[in-house]
């Protein structure tokens, strides 16, 4: 749904029945209780009872599409305020099934929003549709999302956390819910460029194993890097890098991650970040790809609607 009147029409459809199908862009079935079996016209006085046939309202067909598909959001997880809801299917779904596919899909809130088809890096087209409002959620925002008949979750959305790195000061500005800070960091080395525009904080770890063969720069690290928020899909973290206690605030000189020094900086960062908490590259090169992660905030508000499939 694109508009805050379908918004509002599919808040009040949650809470009109339980018959009503859970979906996350609208819902096909009438949303009220009129599930149960209703009798025939009432009978004159000496007239012989006759049947009278009762009618239900069954739920949609599950879609074959939907079976096996997942959730990036987990049941009662709190996420920053750039968090998209993405759902990903185990077979690519046709161009001619996606518009099916949208219509049984479902977010649950006052907000102006549209789901669009992303080609993720790691998949097929058509093996991932995302959600997204017009601007960042709003701190404090509930959410209900439905996937088809059968898997539904609610989330929150928590404080405001927005970093910005500026790769040509070298430094990293993170305003939390108005306060703001600023830190130093190291980011990658000239032909080997952090990715440039907003990325999405998928997951943390308070350490993973990194090798520089994954990412084509041969035998040049292999080890454990500690603090590591994931940024991107093709391997872009910000973490803490030793090379950072002294480049940082300086020089660029990592692999195309973000480093920050080990003195209690990116310890410091890793315990304040959440996933969904957003990432905003400045001054670097190449635009990270809407499916290298959570790449959505890279697209308009009107390309990305146009790839919804019931624009």
């Amino acid at each position: 749904m694109t508009s805050r009147a379908k918004s509002r029409r599919t808040a009040a459809a949650w809470g009109a029945a339980a018959v009503c199908v859970l979906a996350l862009a609208g819902c096909s079935q009438k949303a009220a209780a009129e599930g149960a079996a209703r009798t025939g016209t009432e009978a004159k006085a000496g007239d012989r009872p006759t049947p009278t046939a009762s009618r239900t309202h069954s739920a949609p067909k599950p879609l074959p599409e939907l079976a096996g598909a997942r959730l990036n959001i987990a049941e009662g997880q709190t996420v920053g305020v750039g968090m998209p809801i993405s759902v990903t299917f185990s077979h690519p779904v046709p161009v001619a099934r996606r518009g099916v596919v949208e219509r049984r899909l479902r977010v649950s809130t006052d907000v102006e929003g549209s789901w669009s088809w992303v080609r993720d890096r790691n998949l097929l087209d058509g093996q991932r549709v995302d959600f997204r409002p017009h601007t960042y959620w709003k701190p404090g925002t509930k959410v209900t999302v439905g996937v088809g008949s059968s898997l539904t979750r609610h989330f929150t959305v928590g404080r405001s956390l927005v970093a910005t790195v500026d790769v040509r000061t070298h430094v990293m500005k993170v305003v939390e819910n108005g306060s703001t800070r600023t830190v130093p960091i190291t980011a990658g080395a000239p032909g080997m460029d952090t990715w440039n525009g907003t990325m999405v904080v998928s997951d943390k770890a308070p350490k993973v194993f990194m090798n520089s063969r994954s990412v084509g720069y041969g035998d040049a690290y292999a080890g454990y890097y500690y603090y590591a928020v994931h940024l991107t899909a093709s391997g872009t973290y910000l973490h803490q890098n030793p090379k950072a206690d002294t480049y940082a605030g300086r020089q660029n000189v990592t692999h195309g991650c973000v480093g920050l020094a080990d003195d209690g900086t990116a310890k410091r960062f890793y315990d304040q970040v959440i996933p969904g908490d957003v990432v905003t590259v400045v001054g670097s090169k190449d635009t990270v790809a809407p499916g290298n992660g959570y790449g959505d905030w890279n697209v308009d508000w009107d390309d990305w609607r146009a790839g919804s499939a019931l624009r």
